[in-house]
């Protein structure tokens, strides 16, 4: 099924981090925020989220503008407490699994993520395995705040194959969001929806690494 890759893209959240959405829309909702679930989740987001999340404002804004939408008054910390509550730990085989594909094909991180989130996760990254960033663990990573792209949008998938000569046909994305797949899909690559958080199970059963 898989035969010819020679690239793959990896998504964060629920592939290499393992995350629970409904944390934060519960954290949100201890602070007054109601109807939580209908700002943010997996599916689908206001668009103060998308603006974090392709870095066109600042956590600052964010939080402020979280604040006017929602009529809360949690400060800064809490916001992003709330926000980061949804970011739990990495499996502890993760970081083998990623060095082990790294070794066989040309290999990418693709997360529509944001600065908040990126400082957490990195700090966790360094107490759990001592690593200084994901990118260690990859040819390139692209994420969503820095390159002001994000999944399921084509654009975001073709700048990877444009800037990298990558054939699609060749390139495997691997992500846990139907429509991050459908995304890619329609740039043409090739395509796994992880619906078990078990990357490094897909990966040997599949004979990939």
């Amino acid at each position: 099924m898989f035969e010819g890759i020679k690239n793959i893209i990896f998504d964060l959240g629920g592939v290499i981090i393992n995350i629970d959405y409904n944390k934060t829309i519960q954290a949100f909702e201890k602070l007054g925020i109601k109807n939580a679930g209908e700002l943010y989740s997996q599916q689908k987001q206001n668009d103060l989220f998308d603006l974090l999340e392709t870095g066109k404002i600042s956590p600052e804004e964010f939080y402020d503008n979280l604040r006017k939408i929602t009529g809360t008054n949690a400060t800064n910390q809490e916001l992003e407490n709330a926000w980061n509550a949804m970011l739990l730990d990495f499996p502890e085989n993760i970081t083998d699994t990623l060095k082990k594909a790294k070794a066989k094909y040309k290999t990418f991180l693709l997360s529509n993520t944001n600065e908040i989130h990126y400082r957490d996760y990195t700090l966790r990254l360094k107490k759990q395995f001592g690593i200084d960033d994901l990118e260690d663990l990859f040819y390139k990573q692209y994420l969503s705040h820095l390159i002001g792209l994000r999944k399921p949008n084509k654009e975001a998938f073709e700048l990877i194959l444009r800037e990298n000569n990558l054939n699609p046909a060749e390139t495997l994305f691997i992500d846990d969001s139907i429509q991050h797949i459908k995304g890619a899909t329609g740039a043409g690559l090739k395509t796994h929806w992880l619906k078990d958080n078990n990357l490094t199970k897909f990966l040997t059963t599949n004979h990939l690494i």
